[in-house]
């Protein structure tokens, strides 16, 4: 069917037309929240709603500061094929269990109504509201993006050479070595196929649990595979072609073109169209710390994976064209994760470092007209800060519950008691740590349980601690409250 790509842009064209009419008379702001594996994006998206349920006092969002913001509610979302964002799940995990929710490993959705006071200025004040649409998902699927320009042989040439590495060699040894004995040109069997792909998802499941899990190769859905589990779109692996390679009738070679495409059909792009286009706001939450536990290589393997998180977005300020053809996402927020895991004088070195992580991403966006900020925040505070002491030195230290089994040193915790621990301390210069400033493993960051909630008056909902939330909040939709 030639005519289909013509089709489908004017398609979506009518739907933004639909969209951007709904907004003028009830205003709806889409926000994404995205993130690498562990980076805490359930626990992000968890901690905002409550905060707005609870009608939490937020200083550094003004419309709260101000008191103009009269309450917050849940509403049915708008998408009906999309699953809704267990928010009272994963709020009671948190709360009532002492638990950190489980990971994101599918998009979610979920609809907050913010009824509100407009500040008095050309326009006389008086009750309005905010509709927002929070968007949860992997940030694996959005690196999954930059696929949708690849060829089969350029994704396949660029995959196997970081495999090479010295850094992943070993871990990818059994998928390189069995990708050596195999003949792209030979006649496809399903057997070896599936045999290679499940080698090549391995690979990718060891770079996801090990040091590197902050940087993650695609395909994303490989690791959240869901009702595509099996499905040919996802059984296929890259093969080492020659240039100008031709692949053969019924080789191994078509076969895995013809699927590499399918993913990108049947998976990428149904994603950037029904869902990812449409994001008005995004937060790309990173766990920085990981990372620089994990030494100079993980760190560098983030930057990396953030400046392609950027290039795969379509950033910039909307206009009435863009808005009906290329909708674009005017505001990007990046997040350091786990503040809490530090004492605030560090969290100033934490903000830089991950400033000097995202730069060129930050001056690309700039350069095409979206504001970019970066902050250092925990969505759950799951520390308070304290002081230990070490012979005469007095050092600046955090306490909290340590999950059970968690360990520093000879200390193994059982979950229950709390601990005071001097997590270590951040270079000032944020351009040491990509030089090998910080040493693996010379930083202590156990991972702690959720603390417990407290009401700030009796008869009150129950709170959960953050840090900078409200900074986070403030960027991504204050300037929507007039």
């Amino acid at each position: 069917m030639p005519d289909i790509p013509l089709i489908s842009p004017a398609i979506d064209a009518f739907r933004n037309l639909g969209h951007a009419a709904r907004s003028a008379v009830d205003p709806v702001l889409r926000i994404g929240v995205t993130g690498l594996a562990r980076s805490g994006k359930t626990v992000f998206t968890t901690a905002l709603v409550h905060q707005l349920l609870c009608d939490s006092d937020l200083p550094a969002l003004g419309v709260s500061a101000q008191g103009r913001l009269r309450r917050a509610k849940l509403a049915p979302q708008p998408d009906d094929a999309v699953p809704r964002f267990a928010y009272e799940a994963h709020l009671a995990r948190l709360i009532e269990d002492r638990l950190w929710p489980h990971s994101t490993t599918r998009i979610s959705e979920l609809r907050l109504v913010l009824e509100y006071e407009r500040a008095p200025s050309f326009l006389p004040g008086g009750p309005s509201r905010l509709t927002l649409d929070i968007v949860d998902y992997p940030g694996e699927w959005l690196l999954d993006l930059a696929l949708i320009e690849e060829n089969f042989a350029d994704w396949s040439r660029e995959t196997i050479a970081a495999a090479r590495h010295p850094q992943r060699a070993g871990i990818a040894r059994s998928w390189l070595t069995m990708l050596e004995a195999m003949d792209p040109d030979a006649p496809a069997d399903e057997a070896a196929m599936a045999k290679l792909a499940d080698a090549f998802k391995a690979y990718l499941d060891a770079l996801r649990a090990g040091p590197e899990a902050v940087a993650t190769t695609p395909p994303g859905r490989f690791l959240m595979p869901g009702d595509l589990a099996g499905s040919p779109a996802l059984t296929f692996a890259p093969l080492a072609l020659k240039p100008g390679h031709v692949a053969a009738r019924n080789s191994f070679a078509e076969l895995m073109i013809r699927r590499f495409e399918a993913y990108k059909t049947h998976v990428v792009r149904p994603f950037f169209r029904n869902h990812f286009q449409h994001i008005d706001r995004q937060i790309v939450l990173v766990d920085v710390l990981s990372a620089m536990d994990g030494g100079a290589n993980a760190l560098g393997e983030l930057e990396q994976a953030l400046d392609r998180v950027l290039l795969a977005m379509r950033v910039g300020r909307n206009t009435l064209l863009s808005q009906l053809f290329a909708p674009r996402t005017e505001r990007i927020l990046f997040a350091a994760t786990k503040a809490d895991h530090l004492h605030q004088s560090q969290h100033k070195q934490l903000e830089a470092i991950l400033r000097h992580l995202v730069e060129r991403a930050m001056r690309r966006v700039e350069g095409a007209g979206a504001q970019v900020g970066a902050v250092a925040l925990a969505a759950v505070r799951a520390t308070h800060e304290t002081t230990v002491r070490d012979g005469g030195h007095v050092a600046r230290a955090v306490a909290g519950t340590p999950e059970a089994g968690e360990r520093i040193g000879d200390t193994v915790f059982d979950g229950a008691a709390q601990a005071a621990i001097f997590p270590g301390e951040l270079p000032d210069d944020p351009r040491t740590v990509l030089d090998g400033g910080v040493p693996p493993g010379s930083l202590r960051f156990p991972r702690f349980r959720p603390p417990p909630a407290r009401a700030a008056l009796p008869g009150r909902p129950m709170r959960l601690p953050h840090i900078r939330l409200d900074r986070a909040l403030e960027f991504l939709i204050g300037d929507r409250f007039g």
